[in-house]
């Protein structure tokens, strides 16, 4: 029995769900989002909450339940509040700026590095050396943060680098004399 997968998933005020056939469609102020769960699973949409049952006893089944109850839980959460991941710049002259719909990062290369923000994604620079990528997708929130953080991965003898916020790197001991 899944522990995740028995509970269901409450629909808060100003969200609505619908299901035709394995695909749920979830509305609310941040926007419309939708999921094809797989054919082990059963969505049920009543009361303000949307439950996930599997089909049969079979692994497969018991293992889509859990997973297909979080993504529509993900669901839920991004279309009224969305995802946030918090990165920081360490270094001597790494720094971030926002041009338009292009991230301009300075990180010790030759150039500076340009990348394209892609759509339903916002990226914010409170300061030169934070950043904030929000959405309501948590998978492309996730990937683009990830892909931004594989220009300058923070190294381990002085900690340059980008690095998501609250991130521990292990320091290594430099040269000895």
């Amino acid at each position: 029995m899944s522990r995740i997968g028995k509970k269901p998933v409450e629909l808060p005020g100003g969200v609505s769900a619908s299901v035709s056939g394995q695909t749920i469609e979830v509305k609310g102020p941040n926007g419309t989002r939708s999921f094809r769960a797989s054919d082990d699973v059963n969505i049920i949409v009543e009361d303000n909450a949307v439950s996930v049952t599997p089909r049969g006893t079979s692994k497969r089944a018991r293992q889509q339940w859990g997973m297909s109850r979080t993504q529509v839980a993900n669901l839920v959460q991004g279309v009224t509040g969305g995802f946030k991941k918090h990165l920081e710049i360490r270094g001597v002259g790494y720094r971030a700026a926002l041009q338009g719909k292009v991230l301009k990062l300075s990180l010790g290369y030759s150039h500076d590095v340009l990348f394209d923000i892609p759509e339903g994604i916002t990226v914010a620079v409170p300061k030169p050396t934070q950043l904030v990528v929000e959405g309501n997708d948590q998978q492309v929130v996730g990937q683009v943060a990830a892909e931004i953080r594989d220009w300058r991965k923070p190294e381990p003898y002085k900690g340059k680098g980008i690095r998501y916020v609250g991130e521990f790197v292990r320091q290594k001991a430099g040269k000895k004399k």
